[in-house]
């Protein structure tokens, strides 16, 4: 497992009055109704956000927690109030992190033959099985040079775009994916990873080769690809840490494909007995 790229906390250029507005704004409530979630009052909420008053710590904290900020957003949320930071940021390769680090490679091990992978906030993978080499059978050396990224991986012209015959539906999902991302963080690297993978061209995918079974309805969208001249699809599920307490643990999510078909299910093992 490689070590997650830190990502600097957002330096404020404004107070945090600004700030908490700015996220109830985004979240869509009312200062009421954050005030009855928070146990406060709509006044004291106004005070704050106005700069009238200087929220306690704790207080900014638990108003955090109910507009959902994540966790790097409320160490600069604590900074623009002139607290330190409460969440840490620990490079994924400290010892510190052996257990987890261990966790999930056991984690993605367990799940092959079938592909999985580990990526954080800017979708740099930090950790993936063998699964998910299979699917890169073809992909050009400069591709696959640390860091890898899954988004460039799987959108760039010379990647596995080629290789999926749904891209447009897939790549669509994707860019809407890395919007409710950008909505959340302020993040130059994100919004620039972004604007990259958006410009690349969508070629054509081509012939589709045929199912060796009927197809089946999906309760998901699914991601459709070739490999050796068969049809895999898959269904991608994302998980993530509950409650976490360190920035970078906040930031990684764990992306699984499902197997959609008894097809893909006897490829994937017929490759990897």
């Amino acid at each position: 497992m490689t070590s997650a790229r830190r990502t600097p906390t957002p330096v404020p250029d404004k107070g945090v009055g600004p700030l908490l507005r700015d996220w109830r704004g985004r979240r869509r409530i009312s200062q009421l109704e954050l005030a009855l979630r928070a146990g406060s009052s709509a006044r004291h909420i106004s005070f704050v956000e106005t700069g009238r008053s200087r929220p306690s710590e704790e207080f900014l904290l638990r108003l955090a927690e109910h507009l959902d900020v994540p966790v790097r957003e409320r160490n600069a949320l604590l900074l623009a109030a002139g607290y330190a930071p409460r969440f840490p940021e620990t490079p994924l390769d400290d010892p510190s992190l052996d257990g987890l680090r261990a966790g999930l490679d056991r984690l993605l091990q367990g799940y092959e033959p079938y592909p999985a992978l580990v990526v954080d906030a800017t979708y740099q993978v930090v950790a993936a099985n063998r699964g998910l080499a299979v699917l890169m059978d073809g992909v050009p050396e400069h591709l696959l040079e640390p860091p890898l990224n899954a988004m460039r991986l799987t959108l760039h012209p010379e990647g596995l775009a080629p290789k999926i015959r749904n891209l447009g539906e897939w790549r669509g999902h994707l860019l809407h994916q890395m919007e409710r991302q950008i909505a959340l963080h302020r993040s130059d690297e994100l919004r620039a990873l972004y604007d990259e993978v958006a410009a690349y061209p969508v070629a054509d995918p081509g012939e589709v080769p045929e199912a060796d079974e009927p197809p089946v309805p999906f309760f998901a969208l699914p991601l459709r690809v070739e490999h050796e001249g068969r049809m895999l699809s898959f269904v991608s599920s994302i998980a993530t840490f509950n409650t976490p307490m360190d920035v970078t643990v906040a930031e990684l999510a764990i992306e699984t494909l499902l197997p959609a078909d008894p097809a893909t299910v006897k490829h994937l093992r017929d490759l990897m007995p």
